[in-house]
């Protein structure tokens, strides 16, 4: 694993060394959209090892970002003002190229809803620090106790996308694939085709398909969500068929790239053979079940199986 985290980040900008001092090179990233409510309170408490806290106004229509001008007094903080709304994986990429310029070894992305606790990044950032990671997101899932306070509709909801995620990512052991609380490692960044990524709240699921394709190392870090009075703006009802169409376009490119285009091995033969068999198969076995039927003649077992 981390001989091939170290290919990835050598690729990028050469050997470096993994134990990277944090507090001069950690960026947190907060796409704002509404959260005039909690914005200043998150920004209160990360940590002071943080050395840039990136807050981009994605055509916020409270002026989240010119609230933050003027409430804000902490010198670590940058607004950006983006004049239109791009989605909140617009509003991330925007917030990750500005962190890459500023020079940033790891990239944290915060939601401004206060549902995470900032506290938890020295744990979130603590795998890619120590080498054992490319990419780190939170899990609500690790412990039950940590879904307590979760409404239950969010949790079937994120059972479902996190089911399908597995599929389309080829991360089975990743949980909870839509959760905003990530870290990257900048070198890991530089290289993903982010013009790619989607823009919406997708982002986070197309991130793992994309972080997949350079079989980049990704390790759940458990945490606990903070629920109270606060509306989500993803709704799972609407996501869930949108989502579904997209995971499955995913699935299919993860195939290729993975059986196809980088290698071809027996697994490639088997992904043709495979589903054609299968297509012909059911279609053999039904047609002549109800041929069968049709003419009041048995059919033989290994016909209609």
């Amino acid at each position: 694993m981390e001989v091939e985290t170290d290919r990835l980040i050598n690729q990028a900008e050469g050997v470096r060394d993994v134990k990277v001092a944090p507090q001069r090179s950690i960026a947190v990233v907060i796409p704002c959209y509404r959260e005039r409510k909690k914005i200043l309170e998150v920004i209160a408490r990360i940590p002071h090892d943080v050395t840039w806290i990136i807050c981009v106004d994605d055509g916020c229509p409270d002026r989240t970002g010119e609230f933050i001008e003027e409430q804000n007094d902490d010198p670590r903080v940058e607004v950006i003002l983006n004049t239109r709304n791009e989605g909140v994986g617009g509003a991330t990429k925007r917030g990750f190229r500005t962190a890459l310029e500023a020079g940033a070894g790891i990239i944290v992305k915060l939601d401004g809803d206060g549902q995470m606790d900032p506290a938890l990044i020295p744990r979130l950032i603590s795998p890619i620090v120590e080498g054992h990671a490319d990419y780190t997101k939170g899990n609500r899932f690790f412990s039950v106790e940590n879904t307590t306070s979760m409404p239950f509709h969010r949790i079937i909801g994120n059972i479902v996308l996190s089911f399908v995620s597995k599929f389309s990512s080829g991360y089975w052991h990743v949980f909870d694939p839509n959760n905003g609380f990530t870290a990257i490692h900048s070198a890991v960044l530089r290289l993903l085709p982010m013009s790619k990524v989607s823009d919406d709240y997708f982002f986070e699921s197309d991130m793992l398909f994309r972080l997949n394709t350079l079989r980049a190392v990704v390790v759940d870090v458990p945490m606990r969500a903070i629920y109270g009075e606060e509306d989500s703006h993803l709704k799972v009802a609407e996501a869930l068929p949108i989502f579904a169409m997209k995971h499955v376009a995913n699935f299919g490119k993860r195939i290729f790239y993975s059986h196809f285009l980088r290698s071809f091995s027996v697994a490639s033969i088997q992904w043709i053979l495979g589903p054609s068999s299968f297509v012909f198969g059911t279609y053999f076995g039904l047609y002549n079940w109800f041929a069968s039927g049709a003419t009041d003649t048995a059919a033989t077992a290994g016909t209609v199986m």
